[in-house]
C-alpha cells in the first residue's frame, strides 16, 4: 500500500505527520488523519509511562514476535538494547531463548505478557505475581502497553509496513 500524501492532510495532522515521517509506521497511519494524531500521543505517553522502560521493551518485543511483526521487532530490539536489555532477554522475548536465567522480573513480564495475549486478561495469581514487583500503576501501564502494541502490530501487518526507505529516526 502506498503511503498517504502528507501534504494533503489537515494542518495539525500534517504537522504531526511531518515530525514523525522518518518512520514508516507514522507515515502509514496517517491514512487515518482523524485517529493518527491521538494514536501518536498515546504511543508517546506509553513511552513515558511508569513501567520500567526495559520491562516495557521486553513486553513490546514479545507482542511483536507473537504477532509476527518484523517492523516492530526491528525497531524495539534496538530500543530495548539501548535501554539495557541483553541478548538473553531479547532471545527470550523472541521465543528462541529461555526465560530461565533472566532476572525474575523480566521472566515474569514475559509470562504476564503471554497471559494477556493468550487469555486477554490476568488471573488473581497473575496479578499477585505482578504486584510482587510492580506498583498498580506499573501493572496498569503493562496491560495498556501490551494492548497498544497489539493494535500497532495488527496495523503494521495489515498494511505490510516495512523499514524500506525509512529516514534516520534521529
Amino acid at each position: 500500500m502506498d503511503y498517504p500524501d502528507l501534504s494533503a492532510l489537515p494542518p495539525r495532522a500534517r504537522e504531526i505527520a511531518e515530525e514523525r515521517s522518518a518512520l514508516n509506521v507514522y507515515r502509514m497511519v496517517f491514512h487515518s488523519p482523524a485517529l493518527a494524531p491521538d494514536l501518536v500521543r498515546l504511543g508517546d505517553a506509553i513511552a513515558r509511562g511508569a513501567l520500567p522502560h526495559p520491562l516495557r521493551e521486553l513486553a513490546v518485543l514479545r507482542v511483536g514476535h507473537v504477532y509476527g511483526a518484523p517492523y516492530e521487532v526491528h525497531h524495539h530490539e534496538r530500543i530495548g538494547r539501548g535501554l539495557g536489555l541483553d541478548e538473553a532477554a531479547v532471545a527470550a522475548a523472541a521465543g528462541t531463548g529461555s526465560p530461565q536465567g533472566l532476572p525474575a522480573e523480566q521472566a515474569a513480564v514475559l509470562a504476564l505478557t503471554d497471559r494477556l495475549l493468550e487469555r486477554h486478561g490476568l488471573t488473581d495469581a497473575d496479578r499477585t505475581l505482578a504486584l510482587s514487583f510492580l506498583t498498580v500503576e506499573q501493572l496498569s501501564d503493562l496491560v495498556l502497553t501490551v494492548g497498544f502494541y497489539q493494535l500497532v502490530c495488527t496495523y503494521l501487518n495489515a498494511f505490510e509496513v516495512t523499514t524500506e526507505g525509512e529516514g534516520n529516526p534521529g
